[in-house]
């Protein structure tokens, strides 16, 4: 079963850190893999993505401050967050892009059930 599985969201005050793991199954591995977050009444926002080779792209909003990075023996993505802000706080979500017919799809094709980061003042 293809699934992408969260973890490691959690309250945190206002300069601290966390690093959120997903879990990605499925039968290969996704041609890339990405973060995004959902704050209460603003739309869904890709912070990062990375391809299974290694290329990586931030959105301006996190660069400098958010790492993304793989671990594909163990099937893991993660995102590093450093110097939380209050307007970090949204549900964080792992998506994955798939390989179709030999080529990475278009658009990011499954995401995972997200978790809460909630930063304080």
């Amino acid at each position: 079963q293809e699934q992408l599985v969260e973890s490691g969201g959690g309250s945190v005050e206002t300069g601290g850190s966390l690093r959120l793991s997903c879990a990605v199954s499925g039968e290969t591995y996704p041609c890339r893999l990405g973060w995004y977050r959902q704050a209460p009444g603003k739309e869904r926002e890709r912070l990062a993505s990375i391809t299974s080779s290694g290329d990586i792209i931030y959105q301006d909003s996190v660069e400098g401050r958010f790492t993304i990075s793989q671990d594909k023996p163990k099937r893991t993505l993660y995102l590093q967050m450093k110097a939380l802000r209050p307007d970090d706080t949204a549900v964080y979500y792992c998506a994955a892009r798939d390989a179709s017919m030999g080529l990475c799809r278009r658009d990011f094709n499954r995401f995972g059930q997200g978790t809460q980061v909630t930063v304080s003042s």
